[in-house]
């Protein structure tokens, strides 16, 4: 059985390479892989920063966006043969803190979580693999291999989750949507505030390919250039590029009571200056809120999917840009002119 793996914190050591079935021990839900995304978070452990192994194991498969059909699975289970199927990426820590105790693994307090395909479990880019069955979510056939972006989409269903429920500090009729950055994380975020019936405002730095007229498919806005010049007075702001300007903008785009939920992550080392007590006095005086999200638990998967089954199947279609065979793999992670998702098409 073939799967893409690495050395995590080795920096180019990506190798297609055989591996055994995957070991019962790893959950009870046989799967075979359909479709299998690929994202920043996969260039990260490729580039050696980020990842960690599974015990005992020399390699990491990599691969957590993914959808698959379901080969064998326990009574009782709720899934059966045939089934399309989301894995839930991370795990509670083994004693788990409070958070992961009550089913909020994604706000784990200590740091013990595994993640497939990112820390200590492996992950979806192979034949096939294994899920426990509280971790794997049936999906309606209708979405079947566009389940691969059910992950994905789960990432901004949370962080909108978390924008509502800071909105009912107070009256907070929201009306104007920022969305900063039209990568996929961006769109879906766009997708679900149009779904919200919002105003929703997309800007990013690219004029050409698929992103224009995804973003105004949607009924949304589509612009180019600085957040100063163009998308100020935001309710929301959700920040999806983890671009240190871009950042500090984004908090001065938004009005009074304004939320700002920063989806993207920075790779490091940007400095930028920053007058710090404009920036308390903006938050202060205005009663603004501004907050980090990222993952998901099992809630934010099944809005995820409520999310999809609403979606225009082909505007979703259009998301994926690529799609590629496993043996293509250096391609695939490379990054092309228009691309927004490239896949692993396993065929099934």
């Amino acid at each position: 059985m073939r799967a893409l793996t690495v050395i995590p914190r080795k920096a180019d050591s990506a190798a297609l390479a055989e591996v055994p079935e995957p070991a019962a021990t790893q959950g009870d839900v046989l799967v075979r892989a359909s479709t299998v995304g690929v994202c920043g978070t996969d260039r990260e452990i490729l580039a050696g920063k980020h990842g960690e192994l599974p015990p005992g194991e020399a390699r990491l498969i990599l691969g957590h966006e993914a959808v698959g059909r379901v080969l064998s699975a326990p009574d009782g289970s709720n899934l059966h043969e045939g089934d399309w199927v989301v894995g839930i990426v991370r795990h509670p820590d083994p004693l788990p803190c409070d958070s992961c105790a009550v089913g909020e693994w994604d706000m784990c307090r200590n740091g013990r979580y595994t993640e497939h395909g990112i820390k200590g479990r492996h992950g979806f880019a192979t034949e096939r693999y294994r899920l426990q069955p509280d971790f794997a979510l049936a999906i309606p056939p209708a979405l079947g291999k566009l389940g691969v972006l059910v992950e994905p989409t789960s990432i901004v269903a949370k962080a909108w989750d978390q924008i509502e429920r800071i909105g009912r500090r107070a009256h907070f009729g929201p009306q104007r949507v920022l969305v900063t950055g039209a990568g996929p994380i961006g769109l879906l975020a766009a997708l679900l505030g149009v779904q919200r019936g919002l105003e929703v405002h997309v800007l990013d730095r690219t004029q050409d390919g698929p992103k224009p007229a995804l973003v105004r498919d949607l009924g949304a806005a589509y612009h180019v250039g600085k957040v100063d010049d163009l998308c100020r007075e935001s309710d929301i702001v959700l920040e999806c590029t983890g671009a240190a300007d871009v950042i500090f903008a984004a908090i001065y785009s938004a009005r009074p009571n304004g939320i700002i939920c920063l989806a993207g992550v920075s790779s490091g080392g940007a400095i930028a200056a920053v007058d710090v007590g404009a920036v308390n006095r903006e938050l202060v005086m205005e009663n603004n809120v501004v907050f980090g999200s990222v993952n998901a638990n099992r809630r934010h998967y099944e809005q995820a999917v409520d999310a999809l089954a609403k979606a225009d199947r082909a505007w979703l279609e259009r998301l994926i840009t690529r799609r590629m065979r496993l043996d293509d793999w250096r391609d695939a992670l490379a990054k092309h002119p228009g691309d927004v998702k490239t896949v692993f098409d396993f065929g099934a």
